[in-house]
């Protein structure tokens, strides 16, 4: 696979969008080897921060949602986020229900496709533009918008990695996970 040119000085947008296609990438390396598991081993409390690895892959899928939700509702111009699948108003991240697996990828697939249109959405302008909006703990925040996106990014992997240990536990191997590797082809 050769991956998209990259520019020799990228702007932070340049660096988003080569994130978005990583991520979008690695989810789907990642879930081919999921759907080798069973949903016994998939469900199985491994002893990670949110226990299985589909507790923590349905975790990635609800954050996402929720940090696009808030970049949605802040008063920016986001048409790719629109009709996207959102989650507004969550008050906390109890681990619940998982979906079944089927149902998680899909939705994976679908939001993944969501944030690569929404990357297209931003400019400079809304990059520096402040983002206001309540956590969970009923906190109002605010911060430049370029932060929440890289915390967005930034969370995906620290939590992939997470399921490529727990995958390392049940036997099997994703394949080189590293950004530089991808952005060099």
């Amino acid at each position: 696979m050769i991956a998209p040119a990259m520019p020799t000085s990228p702007s932070l947008i340049d660096h988003y969008r080569a994130f978005a296609r990583y991520n979008e990438r690695f989810n789907r390396q990642l879930y081919d080897v999921v759907a080798e598991l069973g949903d016994d081993e998939r469900s199985r409390d491994l002893g990670a921060f949110f226990g299985s690895v589909d507790r923590t892959l349905h975790h990635i899928l609800q954050a996402d949602r929720i940090w696009l939700s808030r970049f949605r509702t802040a008063g920016f111009d986001f048409p790719a986020l629109e009709e996207a699948e959102l989650e507004y108003g969550v008050q906390g991240l109890a681990p619940g229900s998982t979906p079944a697996f089927d149902t998680l990828r899909r939705e994976r697939v679908a939001l993944d496709q969501v944030i690569l249109a929404w990357i297209e959405d931003l400019d400079d302008e809304v990059l520096g533009a402040t983002l206001r909006y309540t956590n969970m703990a009923g906190t109002t925040r605010e911060h430049a918008l370029w932060i929440a996106i890289s915390h967005l990014f930034n969370h995906q992997t620290h939590h992939r990695g997470q399921v490529t240990t727990l995958l390392k536990q049940l036997g099997r191997d994703v394949g080189v996970t590293d950004f530089l590797v991808f952005a060099l082809g």
